[in-house]
């Protein structure tokens, strides 16, 4: 009895299938490091953008302030906790206004309010961001659907650095400061009763 005879056929077409399966496992490993590039780069973007709104926010801020402290008819003291949007020419397509009592879509931000006035005044609460991906904000690690919140307070100077203001310690500036998000929902929810 006479064993299998290879042809030369044979060997090529082996030889053919080779090269396609390594093709397509270079190609598969290529494919894996870009989206983990595309990921990573994703990420970096949204840490910029974030970045970019609370510096602009900040900057609005310390326009206001300073208008406040010339101003006869405002104070510090009166714009804590209101919306910096408002303050701002410039508007994100990021930025969904009033949460309206929900949190906002994926990376977007809105404005939840504290309480409802009826007397006409501009209600006061947080800014909300709700992050897209796992990112890094002013050095917090926030995970994805994550919201994060900040609030308008005042700052002053802390003569005996003890970081509590009392009445000698007069008020310098607004700014903004991140807060927990759960307080912000006890507020809210405590606002609604």
């Amino acid at each position: 009895m006479q064993g299998p005879r290879w042809s030369s056929a044979d060997g090529l077409a082996n030889s053919r299938r080779m090269r396609m399966l390594t093709a397509l496992v270079v190609l598969f490993v290529l494919w894996w490091v870009l989206l983990g590039r595309l990921d990573r780069e994703l990420q970096r973007v949204e840490e910029q953008s974030v970045a970019m709104v609370l510096t602009q926010l900040r900057s609005a801020l310390v326009i206001k302030g300073a208008e406040a402290m010339l101003s006869r008819d405002q104070t510090l003291a009166s714009l804590e906790g209101r919306n910096p949007f408002n303050w701002l020419d410039h508007q994100w397509p990021s930025y969904k206004g009033g949460c309206g009592g929900n949190e906002p879509d994926s990376g977007s931000w809105c404005f939840a309010n504290q309480q409802q006035n009826e007397t006409g005044e501009s209600a006061r609460g947080w800014l909300i961001y709700k992050p897209k991906q796992p990112i890094t904000i002013e050095g917090k690690r926030v995970k994805p659907e994550q919201p994060i919140a900040w609030r308008v307070t005042t700052e002053f100077a802390d003569r005996n650095r003890n970081n509590l203001r009392e009445q000698d310690e007069r008020l310098t500036g607004l700014t903004l400061r991140p807060v927990p998000f759960q307080q912000t929902t006890v507020n809210r929810q405590e606002a609604r009763r």
